[in-house]
């Protein structure tokens, strides 16, 4: 496997061969080793840390400084994958100004390759701003996490002819504006295949079918270690938070027997 680093160019010619691009999230230094070792294309350092990690109900309690923190780890950790930082609630929509200065600390403080914003033509002035100054934007449209008080529940979005016309005319406003890609997340599938033919950036869905030009998903949901919930577009590739406790319950019941540690692991 080339061990050569991916880059927003990488991506673009990726899409246009016809080649999935593979994403996943992570928060710390050992599973962004483990990402970046089993050839994931992009990283996403994602707000959904404050659930994942943090135990919060949703995304909207992650500050900058916890995305900062986080996202150096991971990008010290790297060396193939695209580190993509995910700027937290409050942190651009304000105002271009406050966009602009703390996307810039994500790439000079923390180490990304890049950024991700949620949101559509609202925000295309701070995206455009950004590229600008230099700094690779990914889009996400769909489901927004930091819009969930708003929309009112984790429901598939643009199912609607009105919200499907928006989302398309938001795509392609964002590709405009300069962003590199654009995150599809849970809209129906033939939705995200008309995105995906329109414009020129890749698509990377989740639960947005599989039409798009590449796929995210939480690590910790493909593991088997987030169990709060499960959503439908999750595939569980193993059951570690099962093997987690059993491993654990075991090592309790070795320790409390006095079968732990024995005298070959004594000094």
């Amino acid at each position: 496997m080339s061990r050569e680093k991916i880059t927003t160019a990488k991506l673009l010619a990726m899409k246009e061969r016809g080649e999935k691009i593979a994403a996943l999230t992570a928060y710390e230094c050992l599973f962004a080793r483990v990402l970046d070792e089993a050839g994931v294309d992009v990283i996403l350092v994602g707000d959904s840390l404050g659930m994942v990690f943090a135990g919060y109900e949703t995304t909207l309690r992650v500050t900058m400084d916890q995305m900062l923190y986080h996202t150096k780890i991971v990008a010290d950790s790297v060396e193939h994958a695209l580190v993509v930082g995910d700027m937290p609630f409050m942190s651009f929509q304000v105002n271009t100004e406050a966009a602009l200065r703390n996307a810039g600390r994500f790439l000079q403080e923390a180490g990304a390759r890049a950024v991700k914003v949620e949101g559509g033509e609202k925000i295309a002035d701070r995206v455009r701003r950004m590229v600008d100054a230099g700094i690779p934007v990914m889009g996400h449209l769909g489901l927004t996490p930091q819009s969930i008080h708003q929309f009112g529940g984790y429901g598939v979005r643009a199912k609607g002819e009105a919200e499907a016309r928006k989302l398309l005319h938001d795509a392609e406003v964002l590709e405009q504006a300069g962003v590199f890609s654009l995150v599809l997340e849970k809209i129906p599938g033939p939705l995200a295949k008309e995105v995906s033919e329109k414009i020129r950036v890749p698509t990377i869905g989740i639960g947005a079918g599989p039409h798009c030009d590449g796929q995210i998903l939480v690590t910790q949901d493909l593991l088997g270690l987030f169990e709060r919930f499960r959503p439908k577009f999750v595939r569980r590739y193993a059951e570690l938070g099962k093997a987690a406790r059993e491993a654990c319950a075991a090592y309790v019941g070795d320790v409390r027997e006095g079968g732990f540690p024995s005298i070959e692991e004594s000094f």
